[in-house]
């Protein structure tokens, strides 16, 4: 009995020994790696890391479709810009010049009523000062809206106002390169030219 016991004993002894010698060899082949569950507990990992990273991925990809979403919002805020903008600026092209032809109707109704006083009289006097009421509220209409001749004659002649259409003897030696006579007038539209004077310069 005593014999069976000490070889059960140096049994289980050898197998402890053989146990710790492959638990230090495992040690020594294995890296330093160390996984456990609690992030206070030091190690080089933890289980929770993928999930960590998955948040991360889940983070971007929603920022990432926000961005998109503001982006597609701005194009199309842009396109409706660019619409509203274009149907505008042609309705102002249309409507550009209404106001100017409602007022020149009131010197156009004029225009009629001197018809008919020319057709049933025979007073030229009375004739002549409708004709130039006509001119002369036609004239203030437009001067309202802006539009104001050019002074021409006796002035130096400029190529960025003036067509020369004839050149003649200047009258005088003073009058030498200055405009002599007026063919057509010049206008201003607040101060800008829309019509150059047709002129003859003389030399």
């Amino acid at each position: 009995m005593t014999i069976r016991y000490r070889q059960v004993v140096n049994f289980v002894k050898m197998a402890e020994k053989n146990m710790k010698k492959e638990a230090k060899n495992n040690s020594e082949e294995t890296p330093d790696f160390n996984i456990n569950t609690d992030d206070s507990i030091t190690g080089t990992s933890h289980l929770n890391e993928p999930v960590e990273e998955e948040t991360e991925m889940e983070k971007l990809k929603t920022e990432l479709e926000e961005a998109n979403d503001k982006y597609l919002r701005k194009v199309a805020e842009f396109d409706n810009f660019r619409k509203r903008s274009a149907k505008e600026r042609m309705e102002l092209i249309q409507t550009a010049g209404r106001e100017v032809i409602a007022d020149l109707l009131d010197v156009l109704d004029d225009c009629d009523r001197a018809q008919k006083q020319l057709e049933n009289s025979d007073s030229t006097d009375s004739i002549k000062e409708g004709v130039l009421l006509v001119f002369s509220k036609l004239r203030n209409t437009l001067q309202v809206r802006g539009v104001k001749a050019m002074e021409t004659l006796n002035q130096e002649f400029n190529a960025d106002l003036h067509d020369a259409i004839s050149e003649i003897a200047a009258p005088t030696e003073e009058q030498k390169g200055k405009i002599i006579d007026e063919v057509m007038k010049g206008y201003y539209l607040n101060d800008k030219i829309i019509r150059h004077a047709k002129v003859i310069v003389g030399k």
